[in-house]
């Protein structure tokens, strides 16, 4: 016996009823801590509010004083590129790389699943506080070993200059997120079916053959996926900079994150702006939404190319 539209209708209706129910508290938590911050933001972005007095109006004054009088903003979105940059061409190929030999059957191999992956479940203040003693200037261990087999004669001050500082930050990050993105290629890795790497190797083709012929296009979707979200995760780095140098030596480790978090709460000496901040959130937004979308246009392009 077929069902009548009408109970098809209030059947159709209860599921969507249940659909809307089922997302309602995702949506209402989106709303309130996506949309309504930004309102926020844009609210405080034309005023010269500093959490205290009462916000004055001051139309573009803050996005003129980005753009003509603060090098030390733009300083801190370069360090940000370059240390993004850098991380990603060491980051994105060691995950890569440790996803394909987990991928293989062996016995135990689970067992480094889960050492290679517990980085990433590390709180970023107690990476910073492992690579602060690693890096030591004096009794780091780094140091001790370099000394111990002959390579250096004396301590190194990781941390007194911009560079070697920006180096142990691009390490300390590499192995804060390289698990995640491990466990992700993992995922797709294991998703490709035996039958096709089979079939090739019946028309000779082995090692890096199969591996660039059949394993990168077929993961090729995930790739472009988690480069993606490496890219933004990178260039919002916050957390780890503050709890390992803060920005230091003389602040020539700041990245953009950091430098207006320290205008939003006032640290290292800094007045509370937070009307200035949220203007140079504002020009921070915009620049990361630049990025996805060259991003995503490059790739839309490569994929037209390759059809």
């Amino acid at each position: 016996m077929k069902a009548t539209p009408t109970i098809r209708n209030k059947g159709l209706q209860r599921d969507s009823l249940q659909a809307i129910l089922m997302i309602l508290p995702f949506l209402i938590g989106f709303i309130l801590f996506s949309y309504v911050p930004i309102i926020y933001i844009l609210r405080y972005a034309v005023t010269d509010f500093n959490g205290y007095s009462t916000a004055n109006f001051t139309g573009l004054h803050n996005f003129h004083r980005i753009f003509t009088s603060d090098p030390d903003f733009w300083m801190s979105l370069l360090n940000t590129v370059i240390l993004s940059f850098c991380k990603l061409l060491v980051e994105i190929p060691l995950a890569l790389l440790l996803a394909t030999l987990l991928n293989q059957k062996l016995r135990g191999i689970g067992f480094f699943r889960v050492t290679l992956f517990m980085p990433a479940v590390i709180s970023a203040a107690i990476i910073g506080l492992i690579f602060s003693l690693l890096f030591a200037s004096f009794n780091g261990t780094v140091n001790t070993i370099l000394q111990n087999v002959g390579l250096i004669g004396k301590p190194i001050n990781w941390f007194g200059s911009k560079w070697s500082a920006m180096l142990v930050l691009g390490i300390a990050s590499v192995w804060q997120n390289y698990g995640i993105n491990m466990m992700f290629f993992l995922m797709a890795l294991q998703s490709i079916p035996q039958e096709i790497y089979e079939c090739a190797e019946l028309d000779g083709a082995h090692g890096l053959r199969k591996f660039f012929s059949i394993t990168l296009p077929m993961i090729a979707p995930i790739f472009e996926s988690v480069l993606l979200m490496a890219i933004i995760g990178s260039l919002k780095v916050c957390d780890l900079v503050i709890s390992l140098t803060n920005g230091q030596p003389g602040g020539t480790t700041e990245v953009v994150m950091t430098y207006i978090y320290k205008f939003f709460f006032g640290n290292s000496g800094r007045n509370i702006e937070i009307g200035y901040a949220s203007a140079m959130s504002a020009v921070t937004a915009v620049f990361l939404g630049l990025v996805t979308l060259v991003y995503v246009r490059g790739t839309g392009k490569m994929k037209e190319g390759q059809a």
